[in-house]
């Protein structure tokens, strides 16, 4: 039988997922920042319901209060034209990202089965406090916690190369 809780749970969830899916089909740039602000927002939510009030405040304050801000201001900065098909993109980097995010899916998911669910006692639990979240991302779960940061690097380099006007060929 679902209860409420459940209930609230998978209306959160849904809300989080169609958010994360509108900021990668959005065509117009700040609708995929007020996107991800959303996706920001439910996954405090969802915190919260997990009794981690910490990180719910630090996903808030630092993701939804400082990163999407900033974004917004970048997009102000230098415009927010509509994303165009084959703008002159090379043909074959969609494959190789698609290609390169399954292998860093598939060795996450690996990690994280490795690693084993957590213990029922953890103090993480007990309100996300921050000495017992540190502890255990850098002792138990270093691994998935490193592949995160190698995940948000890679995307800042294909950002980068996305974000390249391609080079024009000259002809002497």
């Amino acid at each position: 039988m679902m209860t409420a809780s459940i209930l609230f749970f998978i209306a959160i969830g849904a809300v989080s997922l169609a958010s994360a899916l509108g900021v990668v089909i959005s065509r117009i740039p700040i609708h995929s920042a007020l996107f991800l602000l959303v996706n920001f927002v439910s996954m405090a939510v969802l915190f919260i319901t997990l009794d981690a009030q910490f990180l719910a405040a630090a996903q808030v304050i630092i993701y939804a209060g400082g990163i999407v801000i900033l974004m917004l201001f970048v997009i102000m900065l230098i415009g927010s034209d509509e994303i165009r098909e084959n703008a002159g993109h090379r043909v074959w980097t969609p494959y190789v990202g698609i290609l390169l995010g399954v292998i860093l899916l598939a060795s996450m998911t690996f990690a994280l089965v490795e690693a084993g669910p957590p213990p029922a006692t953890s103090a993480v639990v007990q309100g996300g406090v921050p000495e017992a979240v540190g502890m255990t991302l850098l002792t138990r779960y270093i691994l998935p916690f490193e592949m995160a940061g190698v995940l948000l690097l890679v995307a800042l380099i294909g950002a980068l190369l996305l974000a390249r006007p391609p080079k024009q060929k000259t002809e002497n």
